[in-house]
């Protein structure tokens, strides 16, 4: 999928779209903390398009209020990354500087990225939004995965929750969650029950975890000269296999 394809799988309405470049000051006074991120921005970014804004008076769907967080918007925004630009970090500093949550679109040479992340009200400072945990991110498939078609399909406006604009948001969070498992477990599924949700994201991240492990381990049973050593270690490997399948069996 290219930038324009996932736009236009989003089925965004004619009345939501802005279309505008976004200036990088907007990064630069907003969500760039320290120098080193205020270089990355100014030479790692090439433009900033802001696509859309889906509003209760653009899209038909209720804002979302409570102790936590205020949903009025969510910015569609896509951007262009140079050579050499560090893409995490410049993802994160693009949503902490706008204070609506984001769908993000990232292009950086040939890869593209999508991502998401909750916002809510900071406990330290008034009026100000952070983040609630990490992005999600995911790289949007190649015409060849098997899913790709199902994916595309998901990601329309019309087919996330329409009770809220955080309900919404939630729906596009799950949306790429779901293709990040497809990846795992070979099948592409949007789970109904936010319990299994749930569940599914902990799998995931559980499942990343363990292959880390598991290729530390074998890396390191392969050096291993020792016999004795070397039976801990697969025993060791054998352990972590079956937490991920496990794991694997909850996606």
């Amino acid at each position: 999928m290219t930038a324009e394809d996932v736009i236009a799988a989003l089925d965004l309405p004619a009345a939501a779209r802005v279309d505008r470049r976004v200036p990088k000051t907007l990064l630069v006074e907003h969500g760039a903390p320290t120098a080193a991120d205020r270089r990355q921005v100014n030479e790692g970014i090439e433009h900033i398009q802001w696509v859309a804004a889906l509003k209760p008076t653009t899209i038909g769907v209720a804002a979302y209020r409570d102790d936590a967080r205020e949903y009025l918007e969510i910015a569609v925004v896509r951007v262009a990354l140079r050579e050499g630009a560090k893409t995490q970090r410049l993802v994160e500093l693009l949503h902490r500087a706008i204070p609506y949550p984001v769908f993000a679109v990232t292009e950086h040479r040939e890869s593209l990225a999508l991502s998401v992340v909750h916002k809510r009200w900071s406990q330290a400072e008034a009026q100000r939004t952070v983040l609630e945990g990490e992005a999600v991110t995911v790289a949007a498939p190649h015409e060849r995965e098997p899913y790709a078609g199902a994916f595309a399909e998901a990601l329309a406006l019309g087919r996330q929750p329409q009770a809220s604009l955080h309900a919404l948001y939630q729906g596009w969070l799950d949306t790429l969650l779901a293709l990040q498992a497809a990846r795992v477990s070979g099948v592409f599924s949007i789970l109904p029950d936010a319990d299994r949700r749930a569940a599914r994201r902990d799998a995931l991240a559980e499942c990343a975890r363990l292959d880390v492990e598991i290729a530390r381990l074998r890396a390191a049973a392969k050096k291993e000269k020792q016999m004795a050593r070397q039976v801990a270690l697969n025993q060791e490997l054998k352990r972590a296999e079956a937490a991920r399948a496990a794991a694997l069996a909850r996606l």
